[in-house]
């Protein structure tokens, strides 16, 4: 997997996605879910963390695993079928740092996306690139565009159980937001003040106060529940 050449900038913001070449799927059932957040928690380091030999065959929990420290902020995130969106910053660099990075963004992707695909490609006997190319990246300039930025990823999962609700606007919101409740593999469930293992994958202080408290984030949530692209017409 190359490195891309465009540098990320320290202090910036970034919606980072990526989904599976041909648009195939790449989650194919829990495990492959619960296998790619815990490595959004440990491919986030300055260290090496090889999943097999630190932690299975250690048998140590991974969210228990001192990753030491993070290399980039994690905002917010989601997992669906065949894609994924994240939300990232760079941490400051520390004074005197060991190891000169080459771009704490693209190495943790790279981390992440070449960890995940051996697992997956291990798994399912494939061989073969398991993502669509590079990751891709949106630079984000305001915060109006970020408070977007969160509502999108946490809406994501609407799709799996009404793919056209943008279109034609929710016709069920309770049982909606029932679903999204439900959904555990975005940070949703994190900003609604649920207590588990991956708020840890978490930096909230590294970002803006986007929202004053979890009122406010349920209702930015809910406008856009209210919302469908027939408004404009």
């Amino acid at each position: 997997m190359a490195y891309r050449k465009a540098s990320f900038v320290e202090g910036e913001f970034y919606h980072i996605y990526n989904r599976g070449n041909s648009k195939q799927k790449i989650f194919l059932d829990n495990h492959d879910y619960d296998r790619f957040i815990k490595l959004l928690y440990l491919c986030n380091s300055e260290y090496s963390i090889d999943f097999r030999e630190d932690i299975v065959r250690q048998g140590i929990n991974a969210w228990d695993f001192d990753r030491g420290e993070s290399i980039v902020s994690i905002g917010a995130w989601v997992l669906m079928p065949n894609h994924f969106h994240l939300y990232l910053n760079i941490n400051p660099r520390k004074q005197g740092f060991r190891k000169v990075r080459i771009n704490e963004i693209t190495e943790f992707m790279h981390k992440l996306l070449t960890s995940y695909s051996k697992y997956f490609n291990t798994k399912y006997k494939r061989t073969g690139g398991l993502f669509e190319g590079k990751f891709k990246s949106v630079h984000i300039e305001d915060d109006n565009q970020a408070k977007y930025l969160f509502s999108y990823i946490h809406l994501n999962p609407v799709k799996l159980i009404d793919s056209k609700w943008k279109e034609n606007g929710i016709k069920n919101k309770k049982q909606t937001k029932d679903f999204l409740n439900k959904y555990i593999w975005s940070s949703y469930l994190d900003y609604k003040g649920i207590t588990r293992s991956p708020n840890k994958i978490l930096n909230k202080k590294a970002f803006p106060e986007y929202f004053r408290n979890m009122k406010d984030f349920d209702f930015e949530i809910g406008e856009w529940l209210n919302f469908s692209d027939s408004d404009l017409n």
